[in-house]
């Protein structure tokens, strides 16, 4: 019988939830391994992505802390690289020390990994994500001045510089992930969404965006020929009218069902918007897959449609 295998996306709650120090995410991250290995119990090959959002804040904090002309900061694509490294070290020792307890062997190795892009996606035209520290205005106008990078008032809170969200068009470690899965092993890739590359006539070039973790993980469970695609979030469930008197959880649905209700409007674009259209996307590579949306509790029950939301080309349809 052929294993299933599922590309897991985690959510920002499964490494930080309010702590930043190594000793707490570490922490949070056994309680998330014990959650996964129950995957791997049941046969199932797992390829795991992550976020990085505050870790790789926090190493642009410590970058521009110490930046001086002996000891340069380092560019967002190297700080997103070291997160990468850093988390899915975390995560390598968390996930051996529950299959120790379990009595499994199975290795786990880390793959660093470069996202392809393309330069002329719309989204360098307008820059919106933002990272790093927060400015006064005066002072943001100076470093745009003086780096040519763009910054924006961020809600109230002052300003930050702000980056471009391409799209990912490929990954470029995907067939080696997908090697190193078929031979039995536990692969964490595309950390934080990947490292964004653009191809140049001399290679591959590091560029300054983050790309949306929901759709890296959405790309790369289509370049594995993934079986579904699971995306961890805070809730069980996805909703119509969230937090509303009216709210709805949604179950099984149809791509079409879902995209009406995009259409009205129904998810926040900064929230649940990217993965309900990842969710989507990754459904409509082939009849036979299925995204799921839950929290990390509820995901093992999801796999057997017990849980979340699950979202197919056709709707009501159970994982086998």
């Amino acid at each position: 019988m052929k294993r299933q295998k599922v590309v897991i996306a985690l959510g920002g709650n499964a490494i930080q939830s309010g702590d930043a120090t190594a000793e707490a995410q570490q922490l949070a991250l056994e309680k998330t391994a014990r959650q996964l290995v129950d995957f791997i119990e049941k046969g199932i090959d797992i390829i795991i992505s992550h976020g990085n959002g505050p870790q790789v804040g926090n190493i642009l904090l410590q970058q521009a802390a110490a930046d001086s002309v002996k000891n340069p900061a380092m560019p967002l694509d190297t700080c997103g690289a070291m997160s990468q490294g850093m988390i899915g070290y975390w995560m390598q020792n968390a996930m051996d020390k529950v299959l120790k307890e379990r009595g499994i062997s199975k290795n786990v190795v880390t793959v660093v990994t470069r996202v392809v892009v393309d330069q002329n996606d719309p989204a360098f035209l307008n820059p919106t994500k933002p990272i790093g520290p927060f400015f006064n205005e005066e002072e943001a106008r100076r470093i745009m001045e003086e780096t040519h990078t763009c910054f924006k008032e961020d809600a109230g809170r002052g300003w930050r510089r702000v980056v471009p969200s391409p799209k990912p068009v490929s990954i470029r470690e995907h067939s080696v992930i997908n090697s190193l899965v078929e031979q039995g092993n536990i692969v964490i890739s595309v950390g934080g969404g990947g490292i964004p590359v653009i191809e140049t006539d001399n290679g591959l070039l590091g560029i300054e965006a983050v790309i949306d973790k929901d759709f890296a993980s959405q790309k790369l469970a289509e370049l594995v020929e993934a079986d579904a695609l699971i995306i961890l979030t805070a809730v069980d469930n996805v909703y119509i009218d969230f937090n509303k008197s009216t709210q709805n959880k949604l179950e099984d649905i149809s791509i079409e069902e879902l995209q009406t209700y995009i259409a009205s409007g129904h998810f926040a674009a900064g929230s649940m918007l990217p993965k309900v259209e990842a969710a989507i996307t990754f459904a409509e590579t082939s009849p036979e897959r299925k995204t799921i949306i839950t929290s990390l509790d509820q995901a093992f029950h999801a796999m057997d449609g017990n849980a979340g939301t699950i979202v197919s080309l056709h709707g009501a349809r159970v994982l086998s």
